[in-house]
């Protein structure tokens, strides 16, 4: 639809000296019958009472309408002349600013301009037209004579009908907005209507109508998630009665085209940042009110025409009337009411809107389609080059022909294409085709260049094409930080004891102590002589020293020991003790960086590592060496977001030798993969994974190592704490060309 231009106050002058310029419908009338000689105002209370006399009584009420901003009712008179200015009345009356009265080909249209919208009505009283303008609703709001009231009775339009008339139905559809919408289908359109407000709920009153039985019902509706919670209707007296109950905020509008009266109820979304609310999803136009009993189609588009100051060209098969009554609704959407009452359609060119039945519409379409076509396969060939500067000519020849389906080709890697290429209809797919059936391309990759031959519209349109394609790719720096850190803490206790008994010839008579660094020492020192040919090892009885754990969290640790001899004065019985402590404690940290760049959409991979040879049988029977990989990788594949951020598919493998197997050595692993959003130039830390070993264990001699402080000559206690934590960071930055050349 098209927007409206903006408010003013002398919008309601310009529309009417531009409908009465356009005319109503009809063929014009060459001498007026009728003169308007006067226009005065009174106030009657709260209302305004407008008079306006005639050379002679009219036939019946005018046909008019009010808008809401500029607060104006319009009224035509057609065959009327007019002996007054333009500007025939301005008064100071309550609600009432000024009378306009224009006129043109022997019609005459009155503007009542307004402080405040509000209603009104007509009648008719000899030669005079006396227009009552209701009291505004904010007048009545601020009323202290009476007492507010529950809502203020729109009377849409009178009883017209001599005799009650029976209800055909009444529905209730969801818009696709959410918008709840009550249709009712009326005998005839002479049926009289009246809305108003009852607390929260909306009240129609179709007068002087029957309700059917099968009519007398109340629809729960509410699971159709729209405003309209219930809708009741029943018989009260000679009227039947509607009352929806709404629930939450809304706005409503009802209309009537014909036969079809429809309330419909929008949900109300306010917008904090708007400034001006629209008036419900897909119509914004100015609210306007209108209500014509079988008025030319032709004349109320005109109408439209001219309230909206837009160009509409009426086609001449648009013919016959519509009886329309609109309360509170945008133009735009009774615009298109009055459109769909009628079966027509419109066609927007420019500025102009061109209103035609629907079928000539299509019909119209369809010959300007055959048009295009035939000019097309007759049109004469044109020739143009282009010159590419950062795509392959052979990638775009693809996307020219359709060969891609759409998908550009040309990654590294890929083969060259031998010069030239020729394509043309016969030899690609014409699902995605670019170029028309003439059409045909060629690249030179020695120039990258592509040569087109197409006609001119489609030498224009595949222009464009290059314009948006051929431009620079953007490029990414990627850079991993693999941390590994490992804590580790380890302490153990042990203990070893022997006893040897020896004659030694010559020796002392005094008994002794003797000390040293290890077991053997002191047995070395005291002249312990083993003749059997045995080791000293072989004396010990109690043998648990200080390495049970801490040499495999810490390997190649050894712990301090400290060695005691006790001997008898002959020297040839013989204890011996050795005592072990260990206590170490670790810390290592690991950082690797791996660093690559890319271009945008591309995928990337930088590795280093060690491959590991190991040995596989065939098929023959023989073996063969292969190798598996204990690497450090990175996987990426970056994608620039419009608003500056990077999305990545990233792969990281942190792998590294293990343990020896009978089979060969066996690899540690460690991988992440996901898909991460990040700002330009900002980390993320992937993920980590974090480990902790701990273990304490107790080697002794059954009851003797649980005798009290005894007990530790024959047991040794071990204790070790290893924590492992693995790390992973990431920080993607666009690149520019002045950062490369850094």
């Amino acid at each position: 639809m098209m927007s409206l231009r903006p408010e003013r106050a002398s919008v309601a002058r310009c529309l009417a000296g531009a409908a009465l310029l356009w005319g109503l419908g009809g063929a014009a009338v060459a001498h007026a019958a009728n003169v308007l000689q006067k226009v005065s105002a009174t106030s009657a209370g709260s209302q305004v009472v407008v008079d306006l006399g005639f050379a002679q009584p009219l036939s019946a009420p005018p046909a008019g309408f009010t808008i809401d901003r500029p607060a104006t009712v319009v009224l035509d008179f057609p065959g009327v002349s007019s002996d007054l200015g333009m500007h025939a009345l301005q008064s100071t009356e309550g609600n009432l600013r000024s009378a306009d009265v224009v006129q043109a080909q022997g019609r005459s249209r009155v503007v009542l301009n307004l402080r405040e919208s509000t209603t009104y009505s007509t009648r008719i009283q000899g030669r005079d037209l006396l227009v009552t303008l209701h009291a505004p609703a904010t007048a009545l709001a601020n009323s202290s004579a009476s007492p507010t009231p529950v809502g203020q009775t729109v009377h849409f339009a009178k009883p017209l009908n001599t005799q009650q008339l029976a209800l055909r139905s009444v529905n209730f559809h969801r818009s696709s907005d959410g918008s709840g919408r009550i249709v009712v289908d009326l005998p005839n359109n002479q049926v009289g209507v009246d809305i108003h407000q009852q607390g929260q709920n909306i009240v129609v009153d179709f007068l002087n109508a029957s309700l059917p039985a099968d009519l007398r019902r109340r629809m729960q509706v509410e699971d159709f998630a729209t405003p309209v919670k219930s809708i009741t209707t029943f018989q009260m007296g000679n009227d039947v009665r509607m009352v929806v109950q709404p629930t939450g905020s809304y706005q409503q509008s009802a209309y009537q085209a014909d036969d079809k009266f429809v309330l419909e109820v929008h949900p109300e979304h306010p917008n904090p940042n708007q400034l001006v609310p629209g008036n419900g999803p897909g119509y914004h136009g100015q609210k306007l009110s209108l209500n014509f009993q079988n008025i030319d189609v032709r004349s109320l588009l005109q109408v439209f025409a001219d309230f909206t100051g837009l160009n509409v060209v009426v086609s001449d098969s648009v013919h016959g009337s519509l009886t329309l009554r609109l309360k509170d609704v945008p133009w735009d959407q009774a615009l298109h009411i009055i459109l769909q009452a009628k079966g027509l359609g419109e066609s927007k060119e420019g500025n102009v809107l061109w209103i035609a039945p629907r079928q000539e519409i299509i019909a119209r379409e369809h010959t300007e389609l055959e048009a295009a076509k035939s000019r097309q396969q007759l049109e004469p060939l044109k020739t143009e080059v282009f010159q590419l500067n950062y795509q392959r000519a052979a990638a775009v020849v693809a996307l020219l022909t359709g060969a891609t389906s759409g998908v550009q080709q040309g990654a590294p890697g890929t083969a060259p294409v031998p010069y030239p290429v020729l394509s043309n209809a016969s030899t690609t797919s014409n699902t995605s085709r670019i170029l028309s059936p003439r059409g045909t391309v060629i690249a030179d990759p020695r120039t990258n260049q592509i040569f087109v031959t197409d006609i001119p519209s489609k030498l224009r349109e595949i222009a464009k094409f290059i314009h948006e394609i051929d431009k620079p790719v953007r490029q990414v720096l990627i850079e991993a930080r693999v941390v590994e850190a490992t804590d580790q803490f380890g302490r153990s206790l042990g203990a070893k004891l022997g006893y040897w008994n020896n004659n030694i010839p010559g020796a002392g008579t005094n008994p002794g102590l003797a000390a040293g660094g290890d077991y053997l020492g002191v047995a070395q020192g005291t002249g312990q002589s083993l003749a059997t040919g045995a080791t000293y090892a072989d004396t010990q009885f109690v043998n648990l020293p200080a390495t049970t754990i801490a040499n495999t969290v810490l390997a190649g640790v050894n712990p301090g020991t400290l060695a005691i001899s006790l001997f008898n004065a002959g020297a040839n019985r013989f204890i011996n003790l050795e005592l072990s402590a260990l206590e170490a404690d670790g810390k290592g940290k690991v950082i690797s960086a791996p660093r690559v760049i890319t271009a945008d959409m591309q995928p990337a991979h930088i590795e280093q590592g060690t491959e590991i040879p190991y040995q596989q049988a065939t098929s023959s029977g023989a073996t063969a060496v292969q190798f598996a990989k204990a690497v450090l990788s990175l996987d990426v594949t970056p994608q620039i977001t419009p608003d500056g951020n990077i999305i990545m598919n990233v792969q990281v493998h942190k792998d590294s030798v293990g343990q020896n197997t009978n089979n060969g050595p066996a690899i540690n692993t460690n991988t992440v993969s996901t898909q991460v959003q990040v700002q330009n130039g900002g980390t993320v830390v992937l993920g980590g994974i974090y480990t902790s070993t701990q273990t304490e264990q107790t080697d002794k001699v059954p009851l003797l190592g649980d005798i009290p402080v005894l007990g530790y000559l024959f047991k040794t206690n071990s204790k070790s704490l290893q924590k492992d934590e693995l790390m992973i960071f990431l920080t993607p930055r666009i690149v520019s060309n002045a950062d490369l050349n850094h």
